[in-house]
């Protein structure tokens, strides 16, 4: 077993040119002291995967690219320094920003960065979550500073902005079981009805003023405030609405200067999540990646979270990829959409 196949690109294209993405086959990967070999058995697609594809140069590169952020899988193969996984265990993660990608079917992993896979959910569902889920966590326990406590949390609030998504999906239902009040925002019916069936409080349209909105709700501001959604567009209104000694998160970058002397007189803090940074500078906390899944893990075999998965295609290949990147591309995705078997 020396070839593995794979699902890549020789160039960075739209999503309309046929060779956007190609079925392949490549060398089966080597691990490190510290890797595990995966057989990826569903991945999931993420705004960074459409980026990723979109950017980069447009001459041919030598060797196929192959990206993927997601993945749930068998343990077949562990490292010498391996103390958390074994041969057969069934694993989730959502990988490592300078290595390749998931959208293989076999894939080397840093231990420290998977955790064990939910029995309880189908691996349509399963993986659908760990990337969403790691950055929803770390968004509100790591970067806002939330506690587990609910009693502390009794009272405060929580503007999550585009709770539709992937993200925020995971974020409502965390912040919920957390004890805050969620006001979440979505545009359209569905997604309405989908941050209602995820248990929001209240609801709030992005794509009106959510100034305005809020004021209807008789709510003048908030204790915290996640930011999913274009923060050029928003951030007027973030500062605006952000109690003094609140905590604002941002996982969207920002394409014009954003004025944080808007946030001078409350002392409010902000702060940037991106998920990939503690595998990407090999963190001293990296394992806490391995520790938030195996919670996540916990919580949904307790029931205490629902699975995000709104569409699936299978089997991996091509011409499956490009349509779950149509579908995310397309900005009126709920929930997530997934990928299985090969």
């Amino acid at each position: 077993m020396n070839m593995n196949k794979a699902v890549g690109f020789y160039k960075h294209l739209p999503i309309s040119n046929p060779d956007s993405f190609e079925d392949i086959m490549c060398q089966l990967p080597t691990i490190g002291d510290h890797d595990l070999l995966v057989k990826v058995e569903g991945v999931s697609v993420n705004p960074v995967d459409t980026f990723v594809r979109c950017s980069g140069r447009s001459t041919k590169m030598a060797h196929p690219k192959v990206i993927g952020w997601d993945a749930v899988g068998t343990v077949v193969k562990v490292g010498s320094e391996c103390t958390l996984f074994k041969p057969n265990d069934q694993v989730w993660y959502a990988g490592d920003f300078k290595r390749s990608g998931s959208d293989s079917q076999y894939q080397s992993v840093d231990e420290r960065i998977v955790g064990p896979t939910p029995q309880n959910l189908s691996l349509q569902e399963a993986a659908a979550i760990p990337l969403v889920g790691l950055t929803a966590y770390e968004s509100l326990f790591e970067k806002l500073a939330l506690s587990w406590d609910i009693l502390k949390n009794k009272g405060k609030t929580i503007l999550i902005i585009n709770g539709a998504g992937g993200v925020g999906s995971m974020a409502i239902q965390l912040a919920k079981l957390a004890g805050l009040r969620v006001i979440a925002t979505a545009s359209n019916p569905d997604a309405i009805a989908w941050v209602n069936q995820l248990k929001a409080d209240a609801v709030i349209d992005h794509h009106q003023d959510l100034v305005k909105q809020m004021h209807h709700l008789k709510i003048r501001d908030v204790d915290y405030i996640l930011n999913l959604n274009n923060l050029d567009a928003h951030w007027n209104e973030i500062a605006e609405i952000i109690k003094p000694d609140g905590r604002v998160t941002a996982t969207t970058e920002n394409h014009k200067l954003i004025d944080l002397q808007k946030l001078t007189k409350k002392r409010v803090t902000f702060s940037w999540e991106w998920m990939y940074s503690k595998s990407y500078y090999q963190t001293a906390d990296m394992a806490t990646q391995n520790q938030i899944l195996t919670e996540l893990c916990q919580l949904f075999e307790m029931e205490k979270l629902m699975p995000i998965t709104t569409k699936t295609y299978t089997p991996i290949n091509a011409e499956h990829l490009k349509r779950a990147h149509r579908d995310v591309e397309s900005g009126h995705m709920i929930g997530k959409v997934t990928l299985t078997g090969w």
